[in-house]
């Protein structure tokens, strides 16, 4: 594909050719799971059908094509990124809620003592928070939160003050309820400053818009392929090849070794000590489709297009339902991502989604694995609609009808 054109990335989306309670399906549900395009099920298929095998195992022929695509999605990944040392900082595991865990228990455990500090955001995604409270249990750390603003920003006026005896600032590039950007390359540079290092979750944003890790200035980076039209069951943990040389193996048994002896073991070096057992080889494959998919659109045409529904929702639903519906996150386009979460007034959340499903529309209802967000602004839960790079304005057309209809049933 040489230009960037959403209804043609629409024809390739088999899902979006549902009927959905005789409607066609309206879907709006990318920041929890995006869409596969048709050259992602067929390379995954084909990797099925030809070269089904195990990886960096046997020497026969489809065992050598399948770990072959499977190293390739790892190059994939790197350049997608701009990995500066390549492949080798790359790991393959499950989700960003793995990768997080790795971070955790590997960095974190070999890295992270009693009095350390870790400082989060109020914004963070369960999986930004849960494994490092783990480690506090452990080892007795500190968690420390990077408060919201009532605009939906990082309050980053004691970020001073924060950074006292941080060893860790991990913070989602982009919220997953608010779609609030944030700052990246700025707190970088201030955990830099202090000695600490900076991971980011970028589930969200890496689909979204151009990702240069090297440019950040970053030390670690987490998100999932099937946030970024690929299929579930794979995620990216990247670093820095110095920083992984020296972490811990995250899990143990086959494929993560060097050598096993009766006295012990020595663990592979590389991505490999981390990928214990058989990874997941087709979704691997999946996801270098799902990349060189998004090459061909090419990331700031996503952004741009991307930008646009969104800056044309924020505008239509002030004008038509201004006092009944909220909108929780930053009122314009400026360092703000195509997720956008509604607060109807009087109705619960999965109350709504229920009324919009019966138009086709697809939409996530319940706090986004971010209660502590939720709870900063007195909400139980949102209905949160985000688009991809095949949603059009008729997308938003059908929302809004449909949301119309259900501000009256529940008068």
């Amino acid at each position: 594909m040489t230009s960037f054109d959403p209804r043609l990335v629409r024809h390739d989306i088999p899902l979006l050719e549902r009927v959905i309670n005789d409607h066609p399906i309206t879907y709006l549900d990318s920041g929890a799971t995006s869409l596969p395009p048709r050259a992602v099920i067929e390379a995954m298929s084909r990797y099925y059908e030809l070269r089904h095998a195990n990886v960096h195992r046997s020497v026969f022929q489809t065992a050598s094509e399948a770990t072959a695509a499977y190293e390739g999605a790892r190059d994939a990944t790197a350049r997608f990124i701009n990995a500066p040392g390549g492949a080798e900082e790359v790991v393959f595991t499950k989700n960003t809620t793995e990768s997080f865990n790795l971070l955790a228990k590997s960095w974190g455990w070999a890295n992270l003592h009693d009095g350390d500090v870790v400082l989060l955001s109020e914004m963070e995604h369960h999986a930004n928070i849960v494994p490092w409270f783990q480690l506090r249990e452990e080892r007795g750390i500190d968690v420390r939160f990077i408060p919201v603003t009532d605009e939906f920003r990082l309050d980053l006026t004691n970020l001073d003050h924060l950074l006292n005896d941080v060893k860790l600032v991990s913070v989602t590039a982009m919220s997953n309820v608010l779609g609030t950007i944030n700052p990246v390359k700025e707190l970088a540079v201030a955990a830099h400053d202090v000695g600490a290092l900076i991971a980011i979750d970028a589930a969200q944003s890496v689909a979204h818009g151009p990702t240069d890790v090297h440019d950040l200035d970053v030390d670690f980076v987490a998100f999932s392929g099937h946030k970024m039209l690929g299929p579930t069951g794979i995620g990216v943990f990247w670093t820095r090849e110095l920083l992984l040389a020296d972490m811990p193996p995250f899990l143990g048994g086959g494929g993560m070794i060097a050598d096993v002896r009766l006295d012990g073991y020595t663990p592979a070096s590389g991505p490999t000590r981390f990928e214990a057992g058989t990874p997941p080889i087709a979704e691997a494959v999946g996801l270098g489709a799902a990349i060189r998919y998004l090459d061909g659109l090419g990331m700031a045409n996503v952004d741009k297009h991307e930008e646009e529904l969104t800056r044309d929702a924020l505008h239509r639903l002030e004008e038509q339902f201004a006092g009944r519906v909220r909108v929780i996150g930053p009122n314009n386009v400026t360092d703000r991502g195509a997720v956008i979460s509604l607060d109807v007034e009087g109705v619960h959340a999965h109350d709504v989604a229920q009324v919009l499903d019966q138009f086709g529309v697809c939409v996530r209802p319940g706090h986004h694995c971010a209660k502590p967000l939720m709870r900063r602004f007195d909400l139980v839960a949102t209905v949160r609609v985000s688009y991809g790079p095949y949603s059009l304005v008729q997308d938003t057309d059908v929302l809004l009808e449909a949301l119309e209809h259900a501000i009256k049933m529940f008068g």
